[in-house]
């Protein structure tokens, strides 16, 4: 193994890069997720879609997804070696991952149909149900089968993805990997604005709800393999390996990057088997799959812009620090990474619990999508709001232990979350409906990052845990009466403006998460912690210039 390779952008450098893109790309996502719920609102076209794409979508975030096993096991490996040692290792590994998923693309297009009976059992419902109904849940179905057989190639790209995103990441490209995915929104958008002009306001009738689907599905594909193209073009120029067919499996790199990517898949892949775990339930609600694709996405927008912030910088500098003899400044790092998910993911968490409604009304309230289909999400809203760090932290440390070359221990502990998340949908979903599900992620959340703190405090010689939920504890503490001053500050907005518009709205929402937000910043900075102090002495600078 050659020396370790020095990175050549500072951390708050890479993490300015990531954040840019990111957020580009995240825009261009709710964009993309509003367009999707002006046309079809919570109808047959926007659920087939929820069901169709869980396992091309599963396949994506899990393999080409930034921050995936594929990303974290291939960072890990190769930030550690030369460049001109990295083309063998990305080759073979390109090579063994293709045919794997080439097989996977059969399958799902051979298997659509049983594969949809089995991830949304509900949609086959004929007792209990009206004709009007049972017609809309056959129609859901056929439009998922279609959809399902459309979009099986994203299987093959995700890998290839996830390859491209972690070799240009460990050779300190960054901003091409983060802002990659805005690709698949523009296609996707491009396809409804087309179909929206050739239909005008018939694209909400069940009559083009097929159609509708079909253009889905083929603008997610179309965007996946854009890009793919983008990123590949930019490895092939950096030296960073091709596709050309490798078989070394006796190279050091790449007997390492199996060794962590097998386990890491598994486990990445048993937190999203709780997702299609989520859809099963939901499939026996009306409307419950759109509406947990449409909340879903207003948590992820900023979870995952600051996620990449965090993750993405970090992982390089776990991988370095892995030897026993580095790992007091481990320790600190570990600590960075959490307090900075504590000062994000909170005071966001509190303000996505406090201004459900308007967030919501903001973003989608418009075309199909009514009052009716605005208090559905937002109560599904409240509920993923309240486990925002909980999501985040668990990442954190799972992409230690991938640093340390353990698998083995998020997978154990994943594989326990499987049957407490299926426990708990099965318990939560009759009495509490949709929120119920988004309860019993976050409380699975919670328990996997307790368990990996436990198991870390053991494997690297102890942490100041009791510290560390000091310090923590006070900034939730802090977010709970921000999301009350932001509630209150809505709350009398609306009672002076009582008939509102767009415009009010949006003033409303960011009055509220500003004020909301002063007050959490104003209470941090009394906590004297390193990392707040970081972050206020650069705002000042920036504000300087």
């Amino acid at each position: 193994m050659s020396g370790i390779k020095k990175p050549s952008r500072t951390l708050v450098n890479i993490a300015g890069i990531v954040a840019v893109a990111t957020l580009i790309s995240k825009i261009f996502g709710l964009v993309r997720q509003q367009a999707i719920a002006a046309a079809f609102g919570v109808g047959a076209a926007a659920n087939a879609y929820s069901y169709a794409y869980i396992l091309p979508g599963f396949l994506l975030v899990l393999l080409g997804g930034i921050n995936g096993p594929f990303h974290s096991a291939l960072v890990s490996v190769l930030a550690k070696r030369e460049k001109e040692e990295t083309a063998p290792i990305v080759e073979t590994i390109t090579t063994f991952v293709s045919g794997i998923l080439l097989l996977v693309t059969i399958a799902l297009i051979i298997f659509a149909e049983p594969l949809v009976n089995l991830v949304a059992p509900g949609l086959n419902q004929t007792q209990g149900v009206t004709v009007a109904q049972a017609q809309t849940l056959a129609l859901t179905k056929a439009i998922a089968i279609q959809q399902l057989q459309i979009m099986a190639p994203m299987a093959l790209f995700a890998g290839l993805i996830g390859i491209g995103f972690a070799t240009l990441n460990a050779a300190d490209q960054y901003w091409l990997p983060s802002i990659s995915p805005l690709f698949s929104s523009i296609t996707v958008i491009g396809g409804l604005a087309g179909l929206a002009i050739a239909l005008g306001g018939k694209i909400t009738t069940n009559e083009y709800a097929m159609l509708g689907g079909q253009v889905l599905a083929i603008g997610t594909l179309a965007g996946a393999i854009l890009q793919w193209l983008v990123q590949v073009i930019a490895q092939w120029r950096s030296g960073l390996g091709t596709l050309r067919l490798r078989f070394d499996f006796h190279n050091s790199g790449v007997k390492e990057v199996l060794r962590i990517m097998a386990p890491a898949t598994f486990s990445s892949g048993m937190l999203h088997i709780n997702v299609y775990t989520d859809l099963f339930f939901a499939s026996f609600i009306p409307k419950a799959a759109a509406s947990l694709s449409y909340a879903g996405l207003l948590v992820q927008t900023p979870l995952g812009i600051i996620s990449n912030v965090l993750l993405v910088p970090f992982l390089p500098i776990f991988s370095r620090l892995a030897d026993p003899k580095d790992w007091p400044e481990l320790k600190q790092r570990i600590r960075q990474a959490l307090i900075l998910t504590a000062l994000t993911m909170l005071p966001l968490g509190a303000i996505m619990v406090s201004l459900a409604m308007p967030i919501v009304q903001v973003v989608y309230q418009r075309g199909a999508f009514d009052k009716q289909a605005s208090q559905l999400v937002a109560s599904l809203l409240v509920v993923y709001g309240m486990g925002m760090f909980f999501y985040l932290g668990r990442d954190v440390l799972v992409r230690v232990f991938y640093a340390l070359g353990d698998g083995d221990t998020p997978f154990r502990i994943s594989i326990f979350n499987i049957f407490l998340n299926a426990l708990l949908d099965f318990i939560f979903f009759k009495p509490l409906g949709a929120p119920g599900l988004v309860l019993a992620t976050m409380t699975v959340n919670m328990t996997s990052m307790i368990f990996l703190t436990w198991r870390l405090h053991q494997k690297i010689n102890g942490l100041p845990m009791k510290t560390w939920a000091i310090k923590i504890g006070a900034l939730g503490g802090a977010s709970v009466f921000t999301g009350v001053v932001s509630w209150t500050v809505s709350w009398g907005f609306q009672r002076v403006i009582p008939n509102q518009n767009l415009l009010t709205q949006l003033i409303e929402l960011t009055i509220a998460s500003l004020v909301g937000l002063a007050f959490f910043a104003f209470f941090a900075t009394k906590l004297k912690l390193p990392e707040v102090d970081i972050l206020v002495s650069r705002i000042k600078q920036k504000l300087g210039r």
